[in-house]
């Protein structure tokens, strides 16, 4: 569903020169899976994914997401994605079902499959209570709902979720972590953007481990522990991005 091969983005910042946020990365996700994309804050994760959703566009190298090339089909591909920020940025002056409804007619869908969609969207994100709430009036964890329903009101077969569970307290990540699975069990191609260890061990079929904007690792959790030699992730997460003296704690296998 996704293929990337030796994708690369280079800002150019004043003070520092060339930035290399993404280097030479390559890598498949497919249609079914949760694709855990791992790295600390600053590790290219974010420009990553926004050149998949076309949202940027490489300095290098190729992608397709959908069987659509990111560069030549940016529209068609932009048909087969949702795409999730930890930043809610709805119109507050709107309420949660009019944000649905206006984003609805932005992807050229018929009023009755938006409303229809907008009724098992609500009962999958708990979302009755508040849905006819006014944005500004919503809390974190309810703009975030909205900001997922939105986001996939159209079905579409990819779904890219960006730091989703970010400033959000355990009730509302919660409830996202939730939809991330049922993303998965509808035969979505799920990628999940995170610097969280504990979300990336219980969710993730596969993960990118990103350092530097480079591709340190990728495996299943078990294929991961079994290169670094190591149980606990974090042991594991520190060995693939290079710090072999990384102290782990004690009952940890390696050592």
């Amino acid at each position: 569903m996704i293929h990337v091969q030796s994708l690369c983005k280079t800002f150019t910042d004043k003070k520092r020169g060339e930035v290399h946020a993404v280097q030479e990365v390559s890598l498949d996700a497919q249609s079914g899976e949760i694709f855990g994309v791992l790295g600390p804050n600053g590790a290219g994760k974010t420009t990553l994914l926004r050149m998949l959703a076309t949202i940027l566009t490489p300095t290098s190298g190729t992608a397709t997401v959908g069987g659509y090339d990111i560069v030549r089909e940016p529209e068609k591909v932009r048909s087969q994605i949702g795409y999730l920020t930890g930043s809610a940025g709805l119109y507050e002056r709107l309420t949660g079902r009019d944000t649905l409804r206006y984003f609805g007619a932005l992807y050229g869908m018929a009023p009755e499959k938006i409303d229809a969609r907008i009724r098992e969207l609500s009962a999958e994100l708990d979302m009755a209570d508040f849905l006819d709430g006014r944005c500004d009036k919503l809390s974190t964890g309810q703009k975030q709902r909205v900001s997922i329903a939105r986001s996939v009101l159209h079905d579409p077969p990819v779904v890219f979720f960006d730091e989703p569970t970010s400033g959000l307290d355990l009730m509302a990540a919660r409830t996202v972590v939730r939809y991330i699975r049922r993303c998965k069990e509808q035969g979505k191609c799920v990628v999940f953007s995170t610097h969280i260890m504990s979300e990336v061990e219980a969710l993730c079929d596969r993960i990118a481990i990103i350092y530097d904007g480079k591709v340190a690792a990728i495996g299943t959790l078990a294929e991961l522990r079994e290169r670094a030699g190591a149980e606990f992730f974090e042991t594991v997460f520190l060995r693939l991005i290079g710090f072999e003296d990384s102290p782990c704690p004690a009952g940890d296998r390696g050592h």
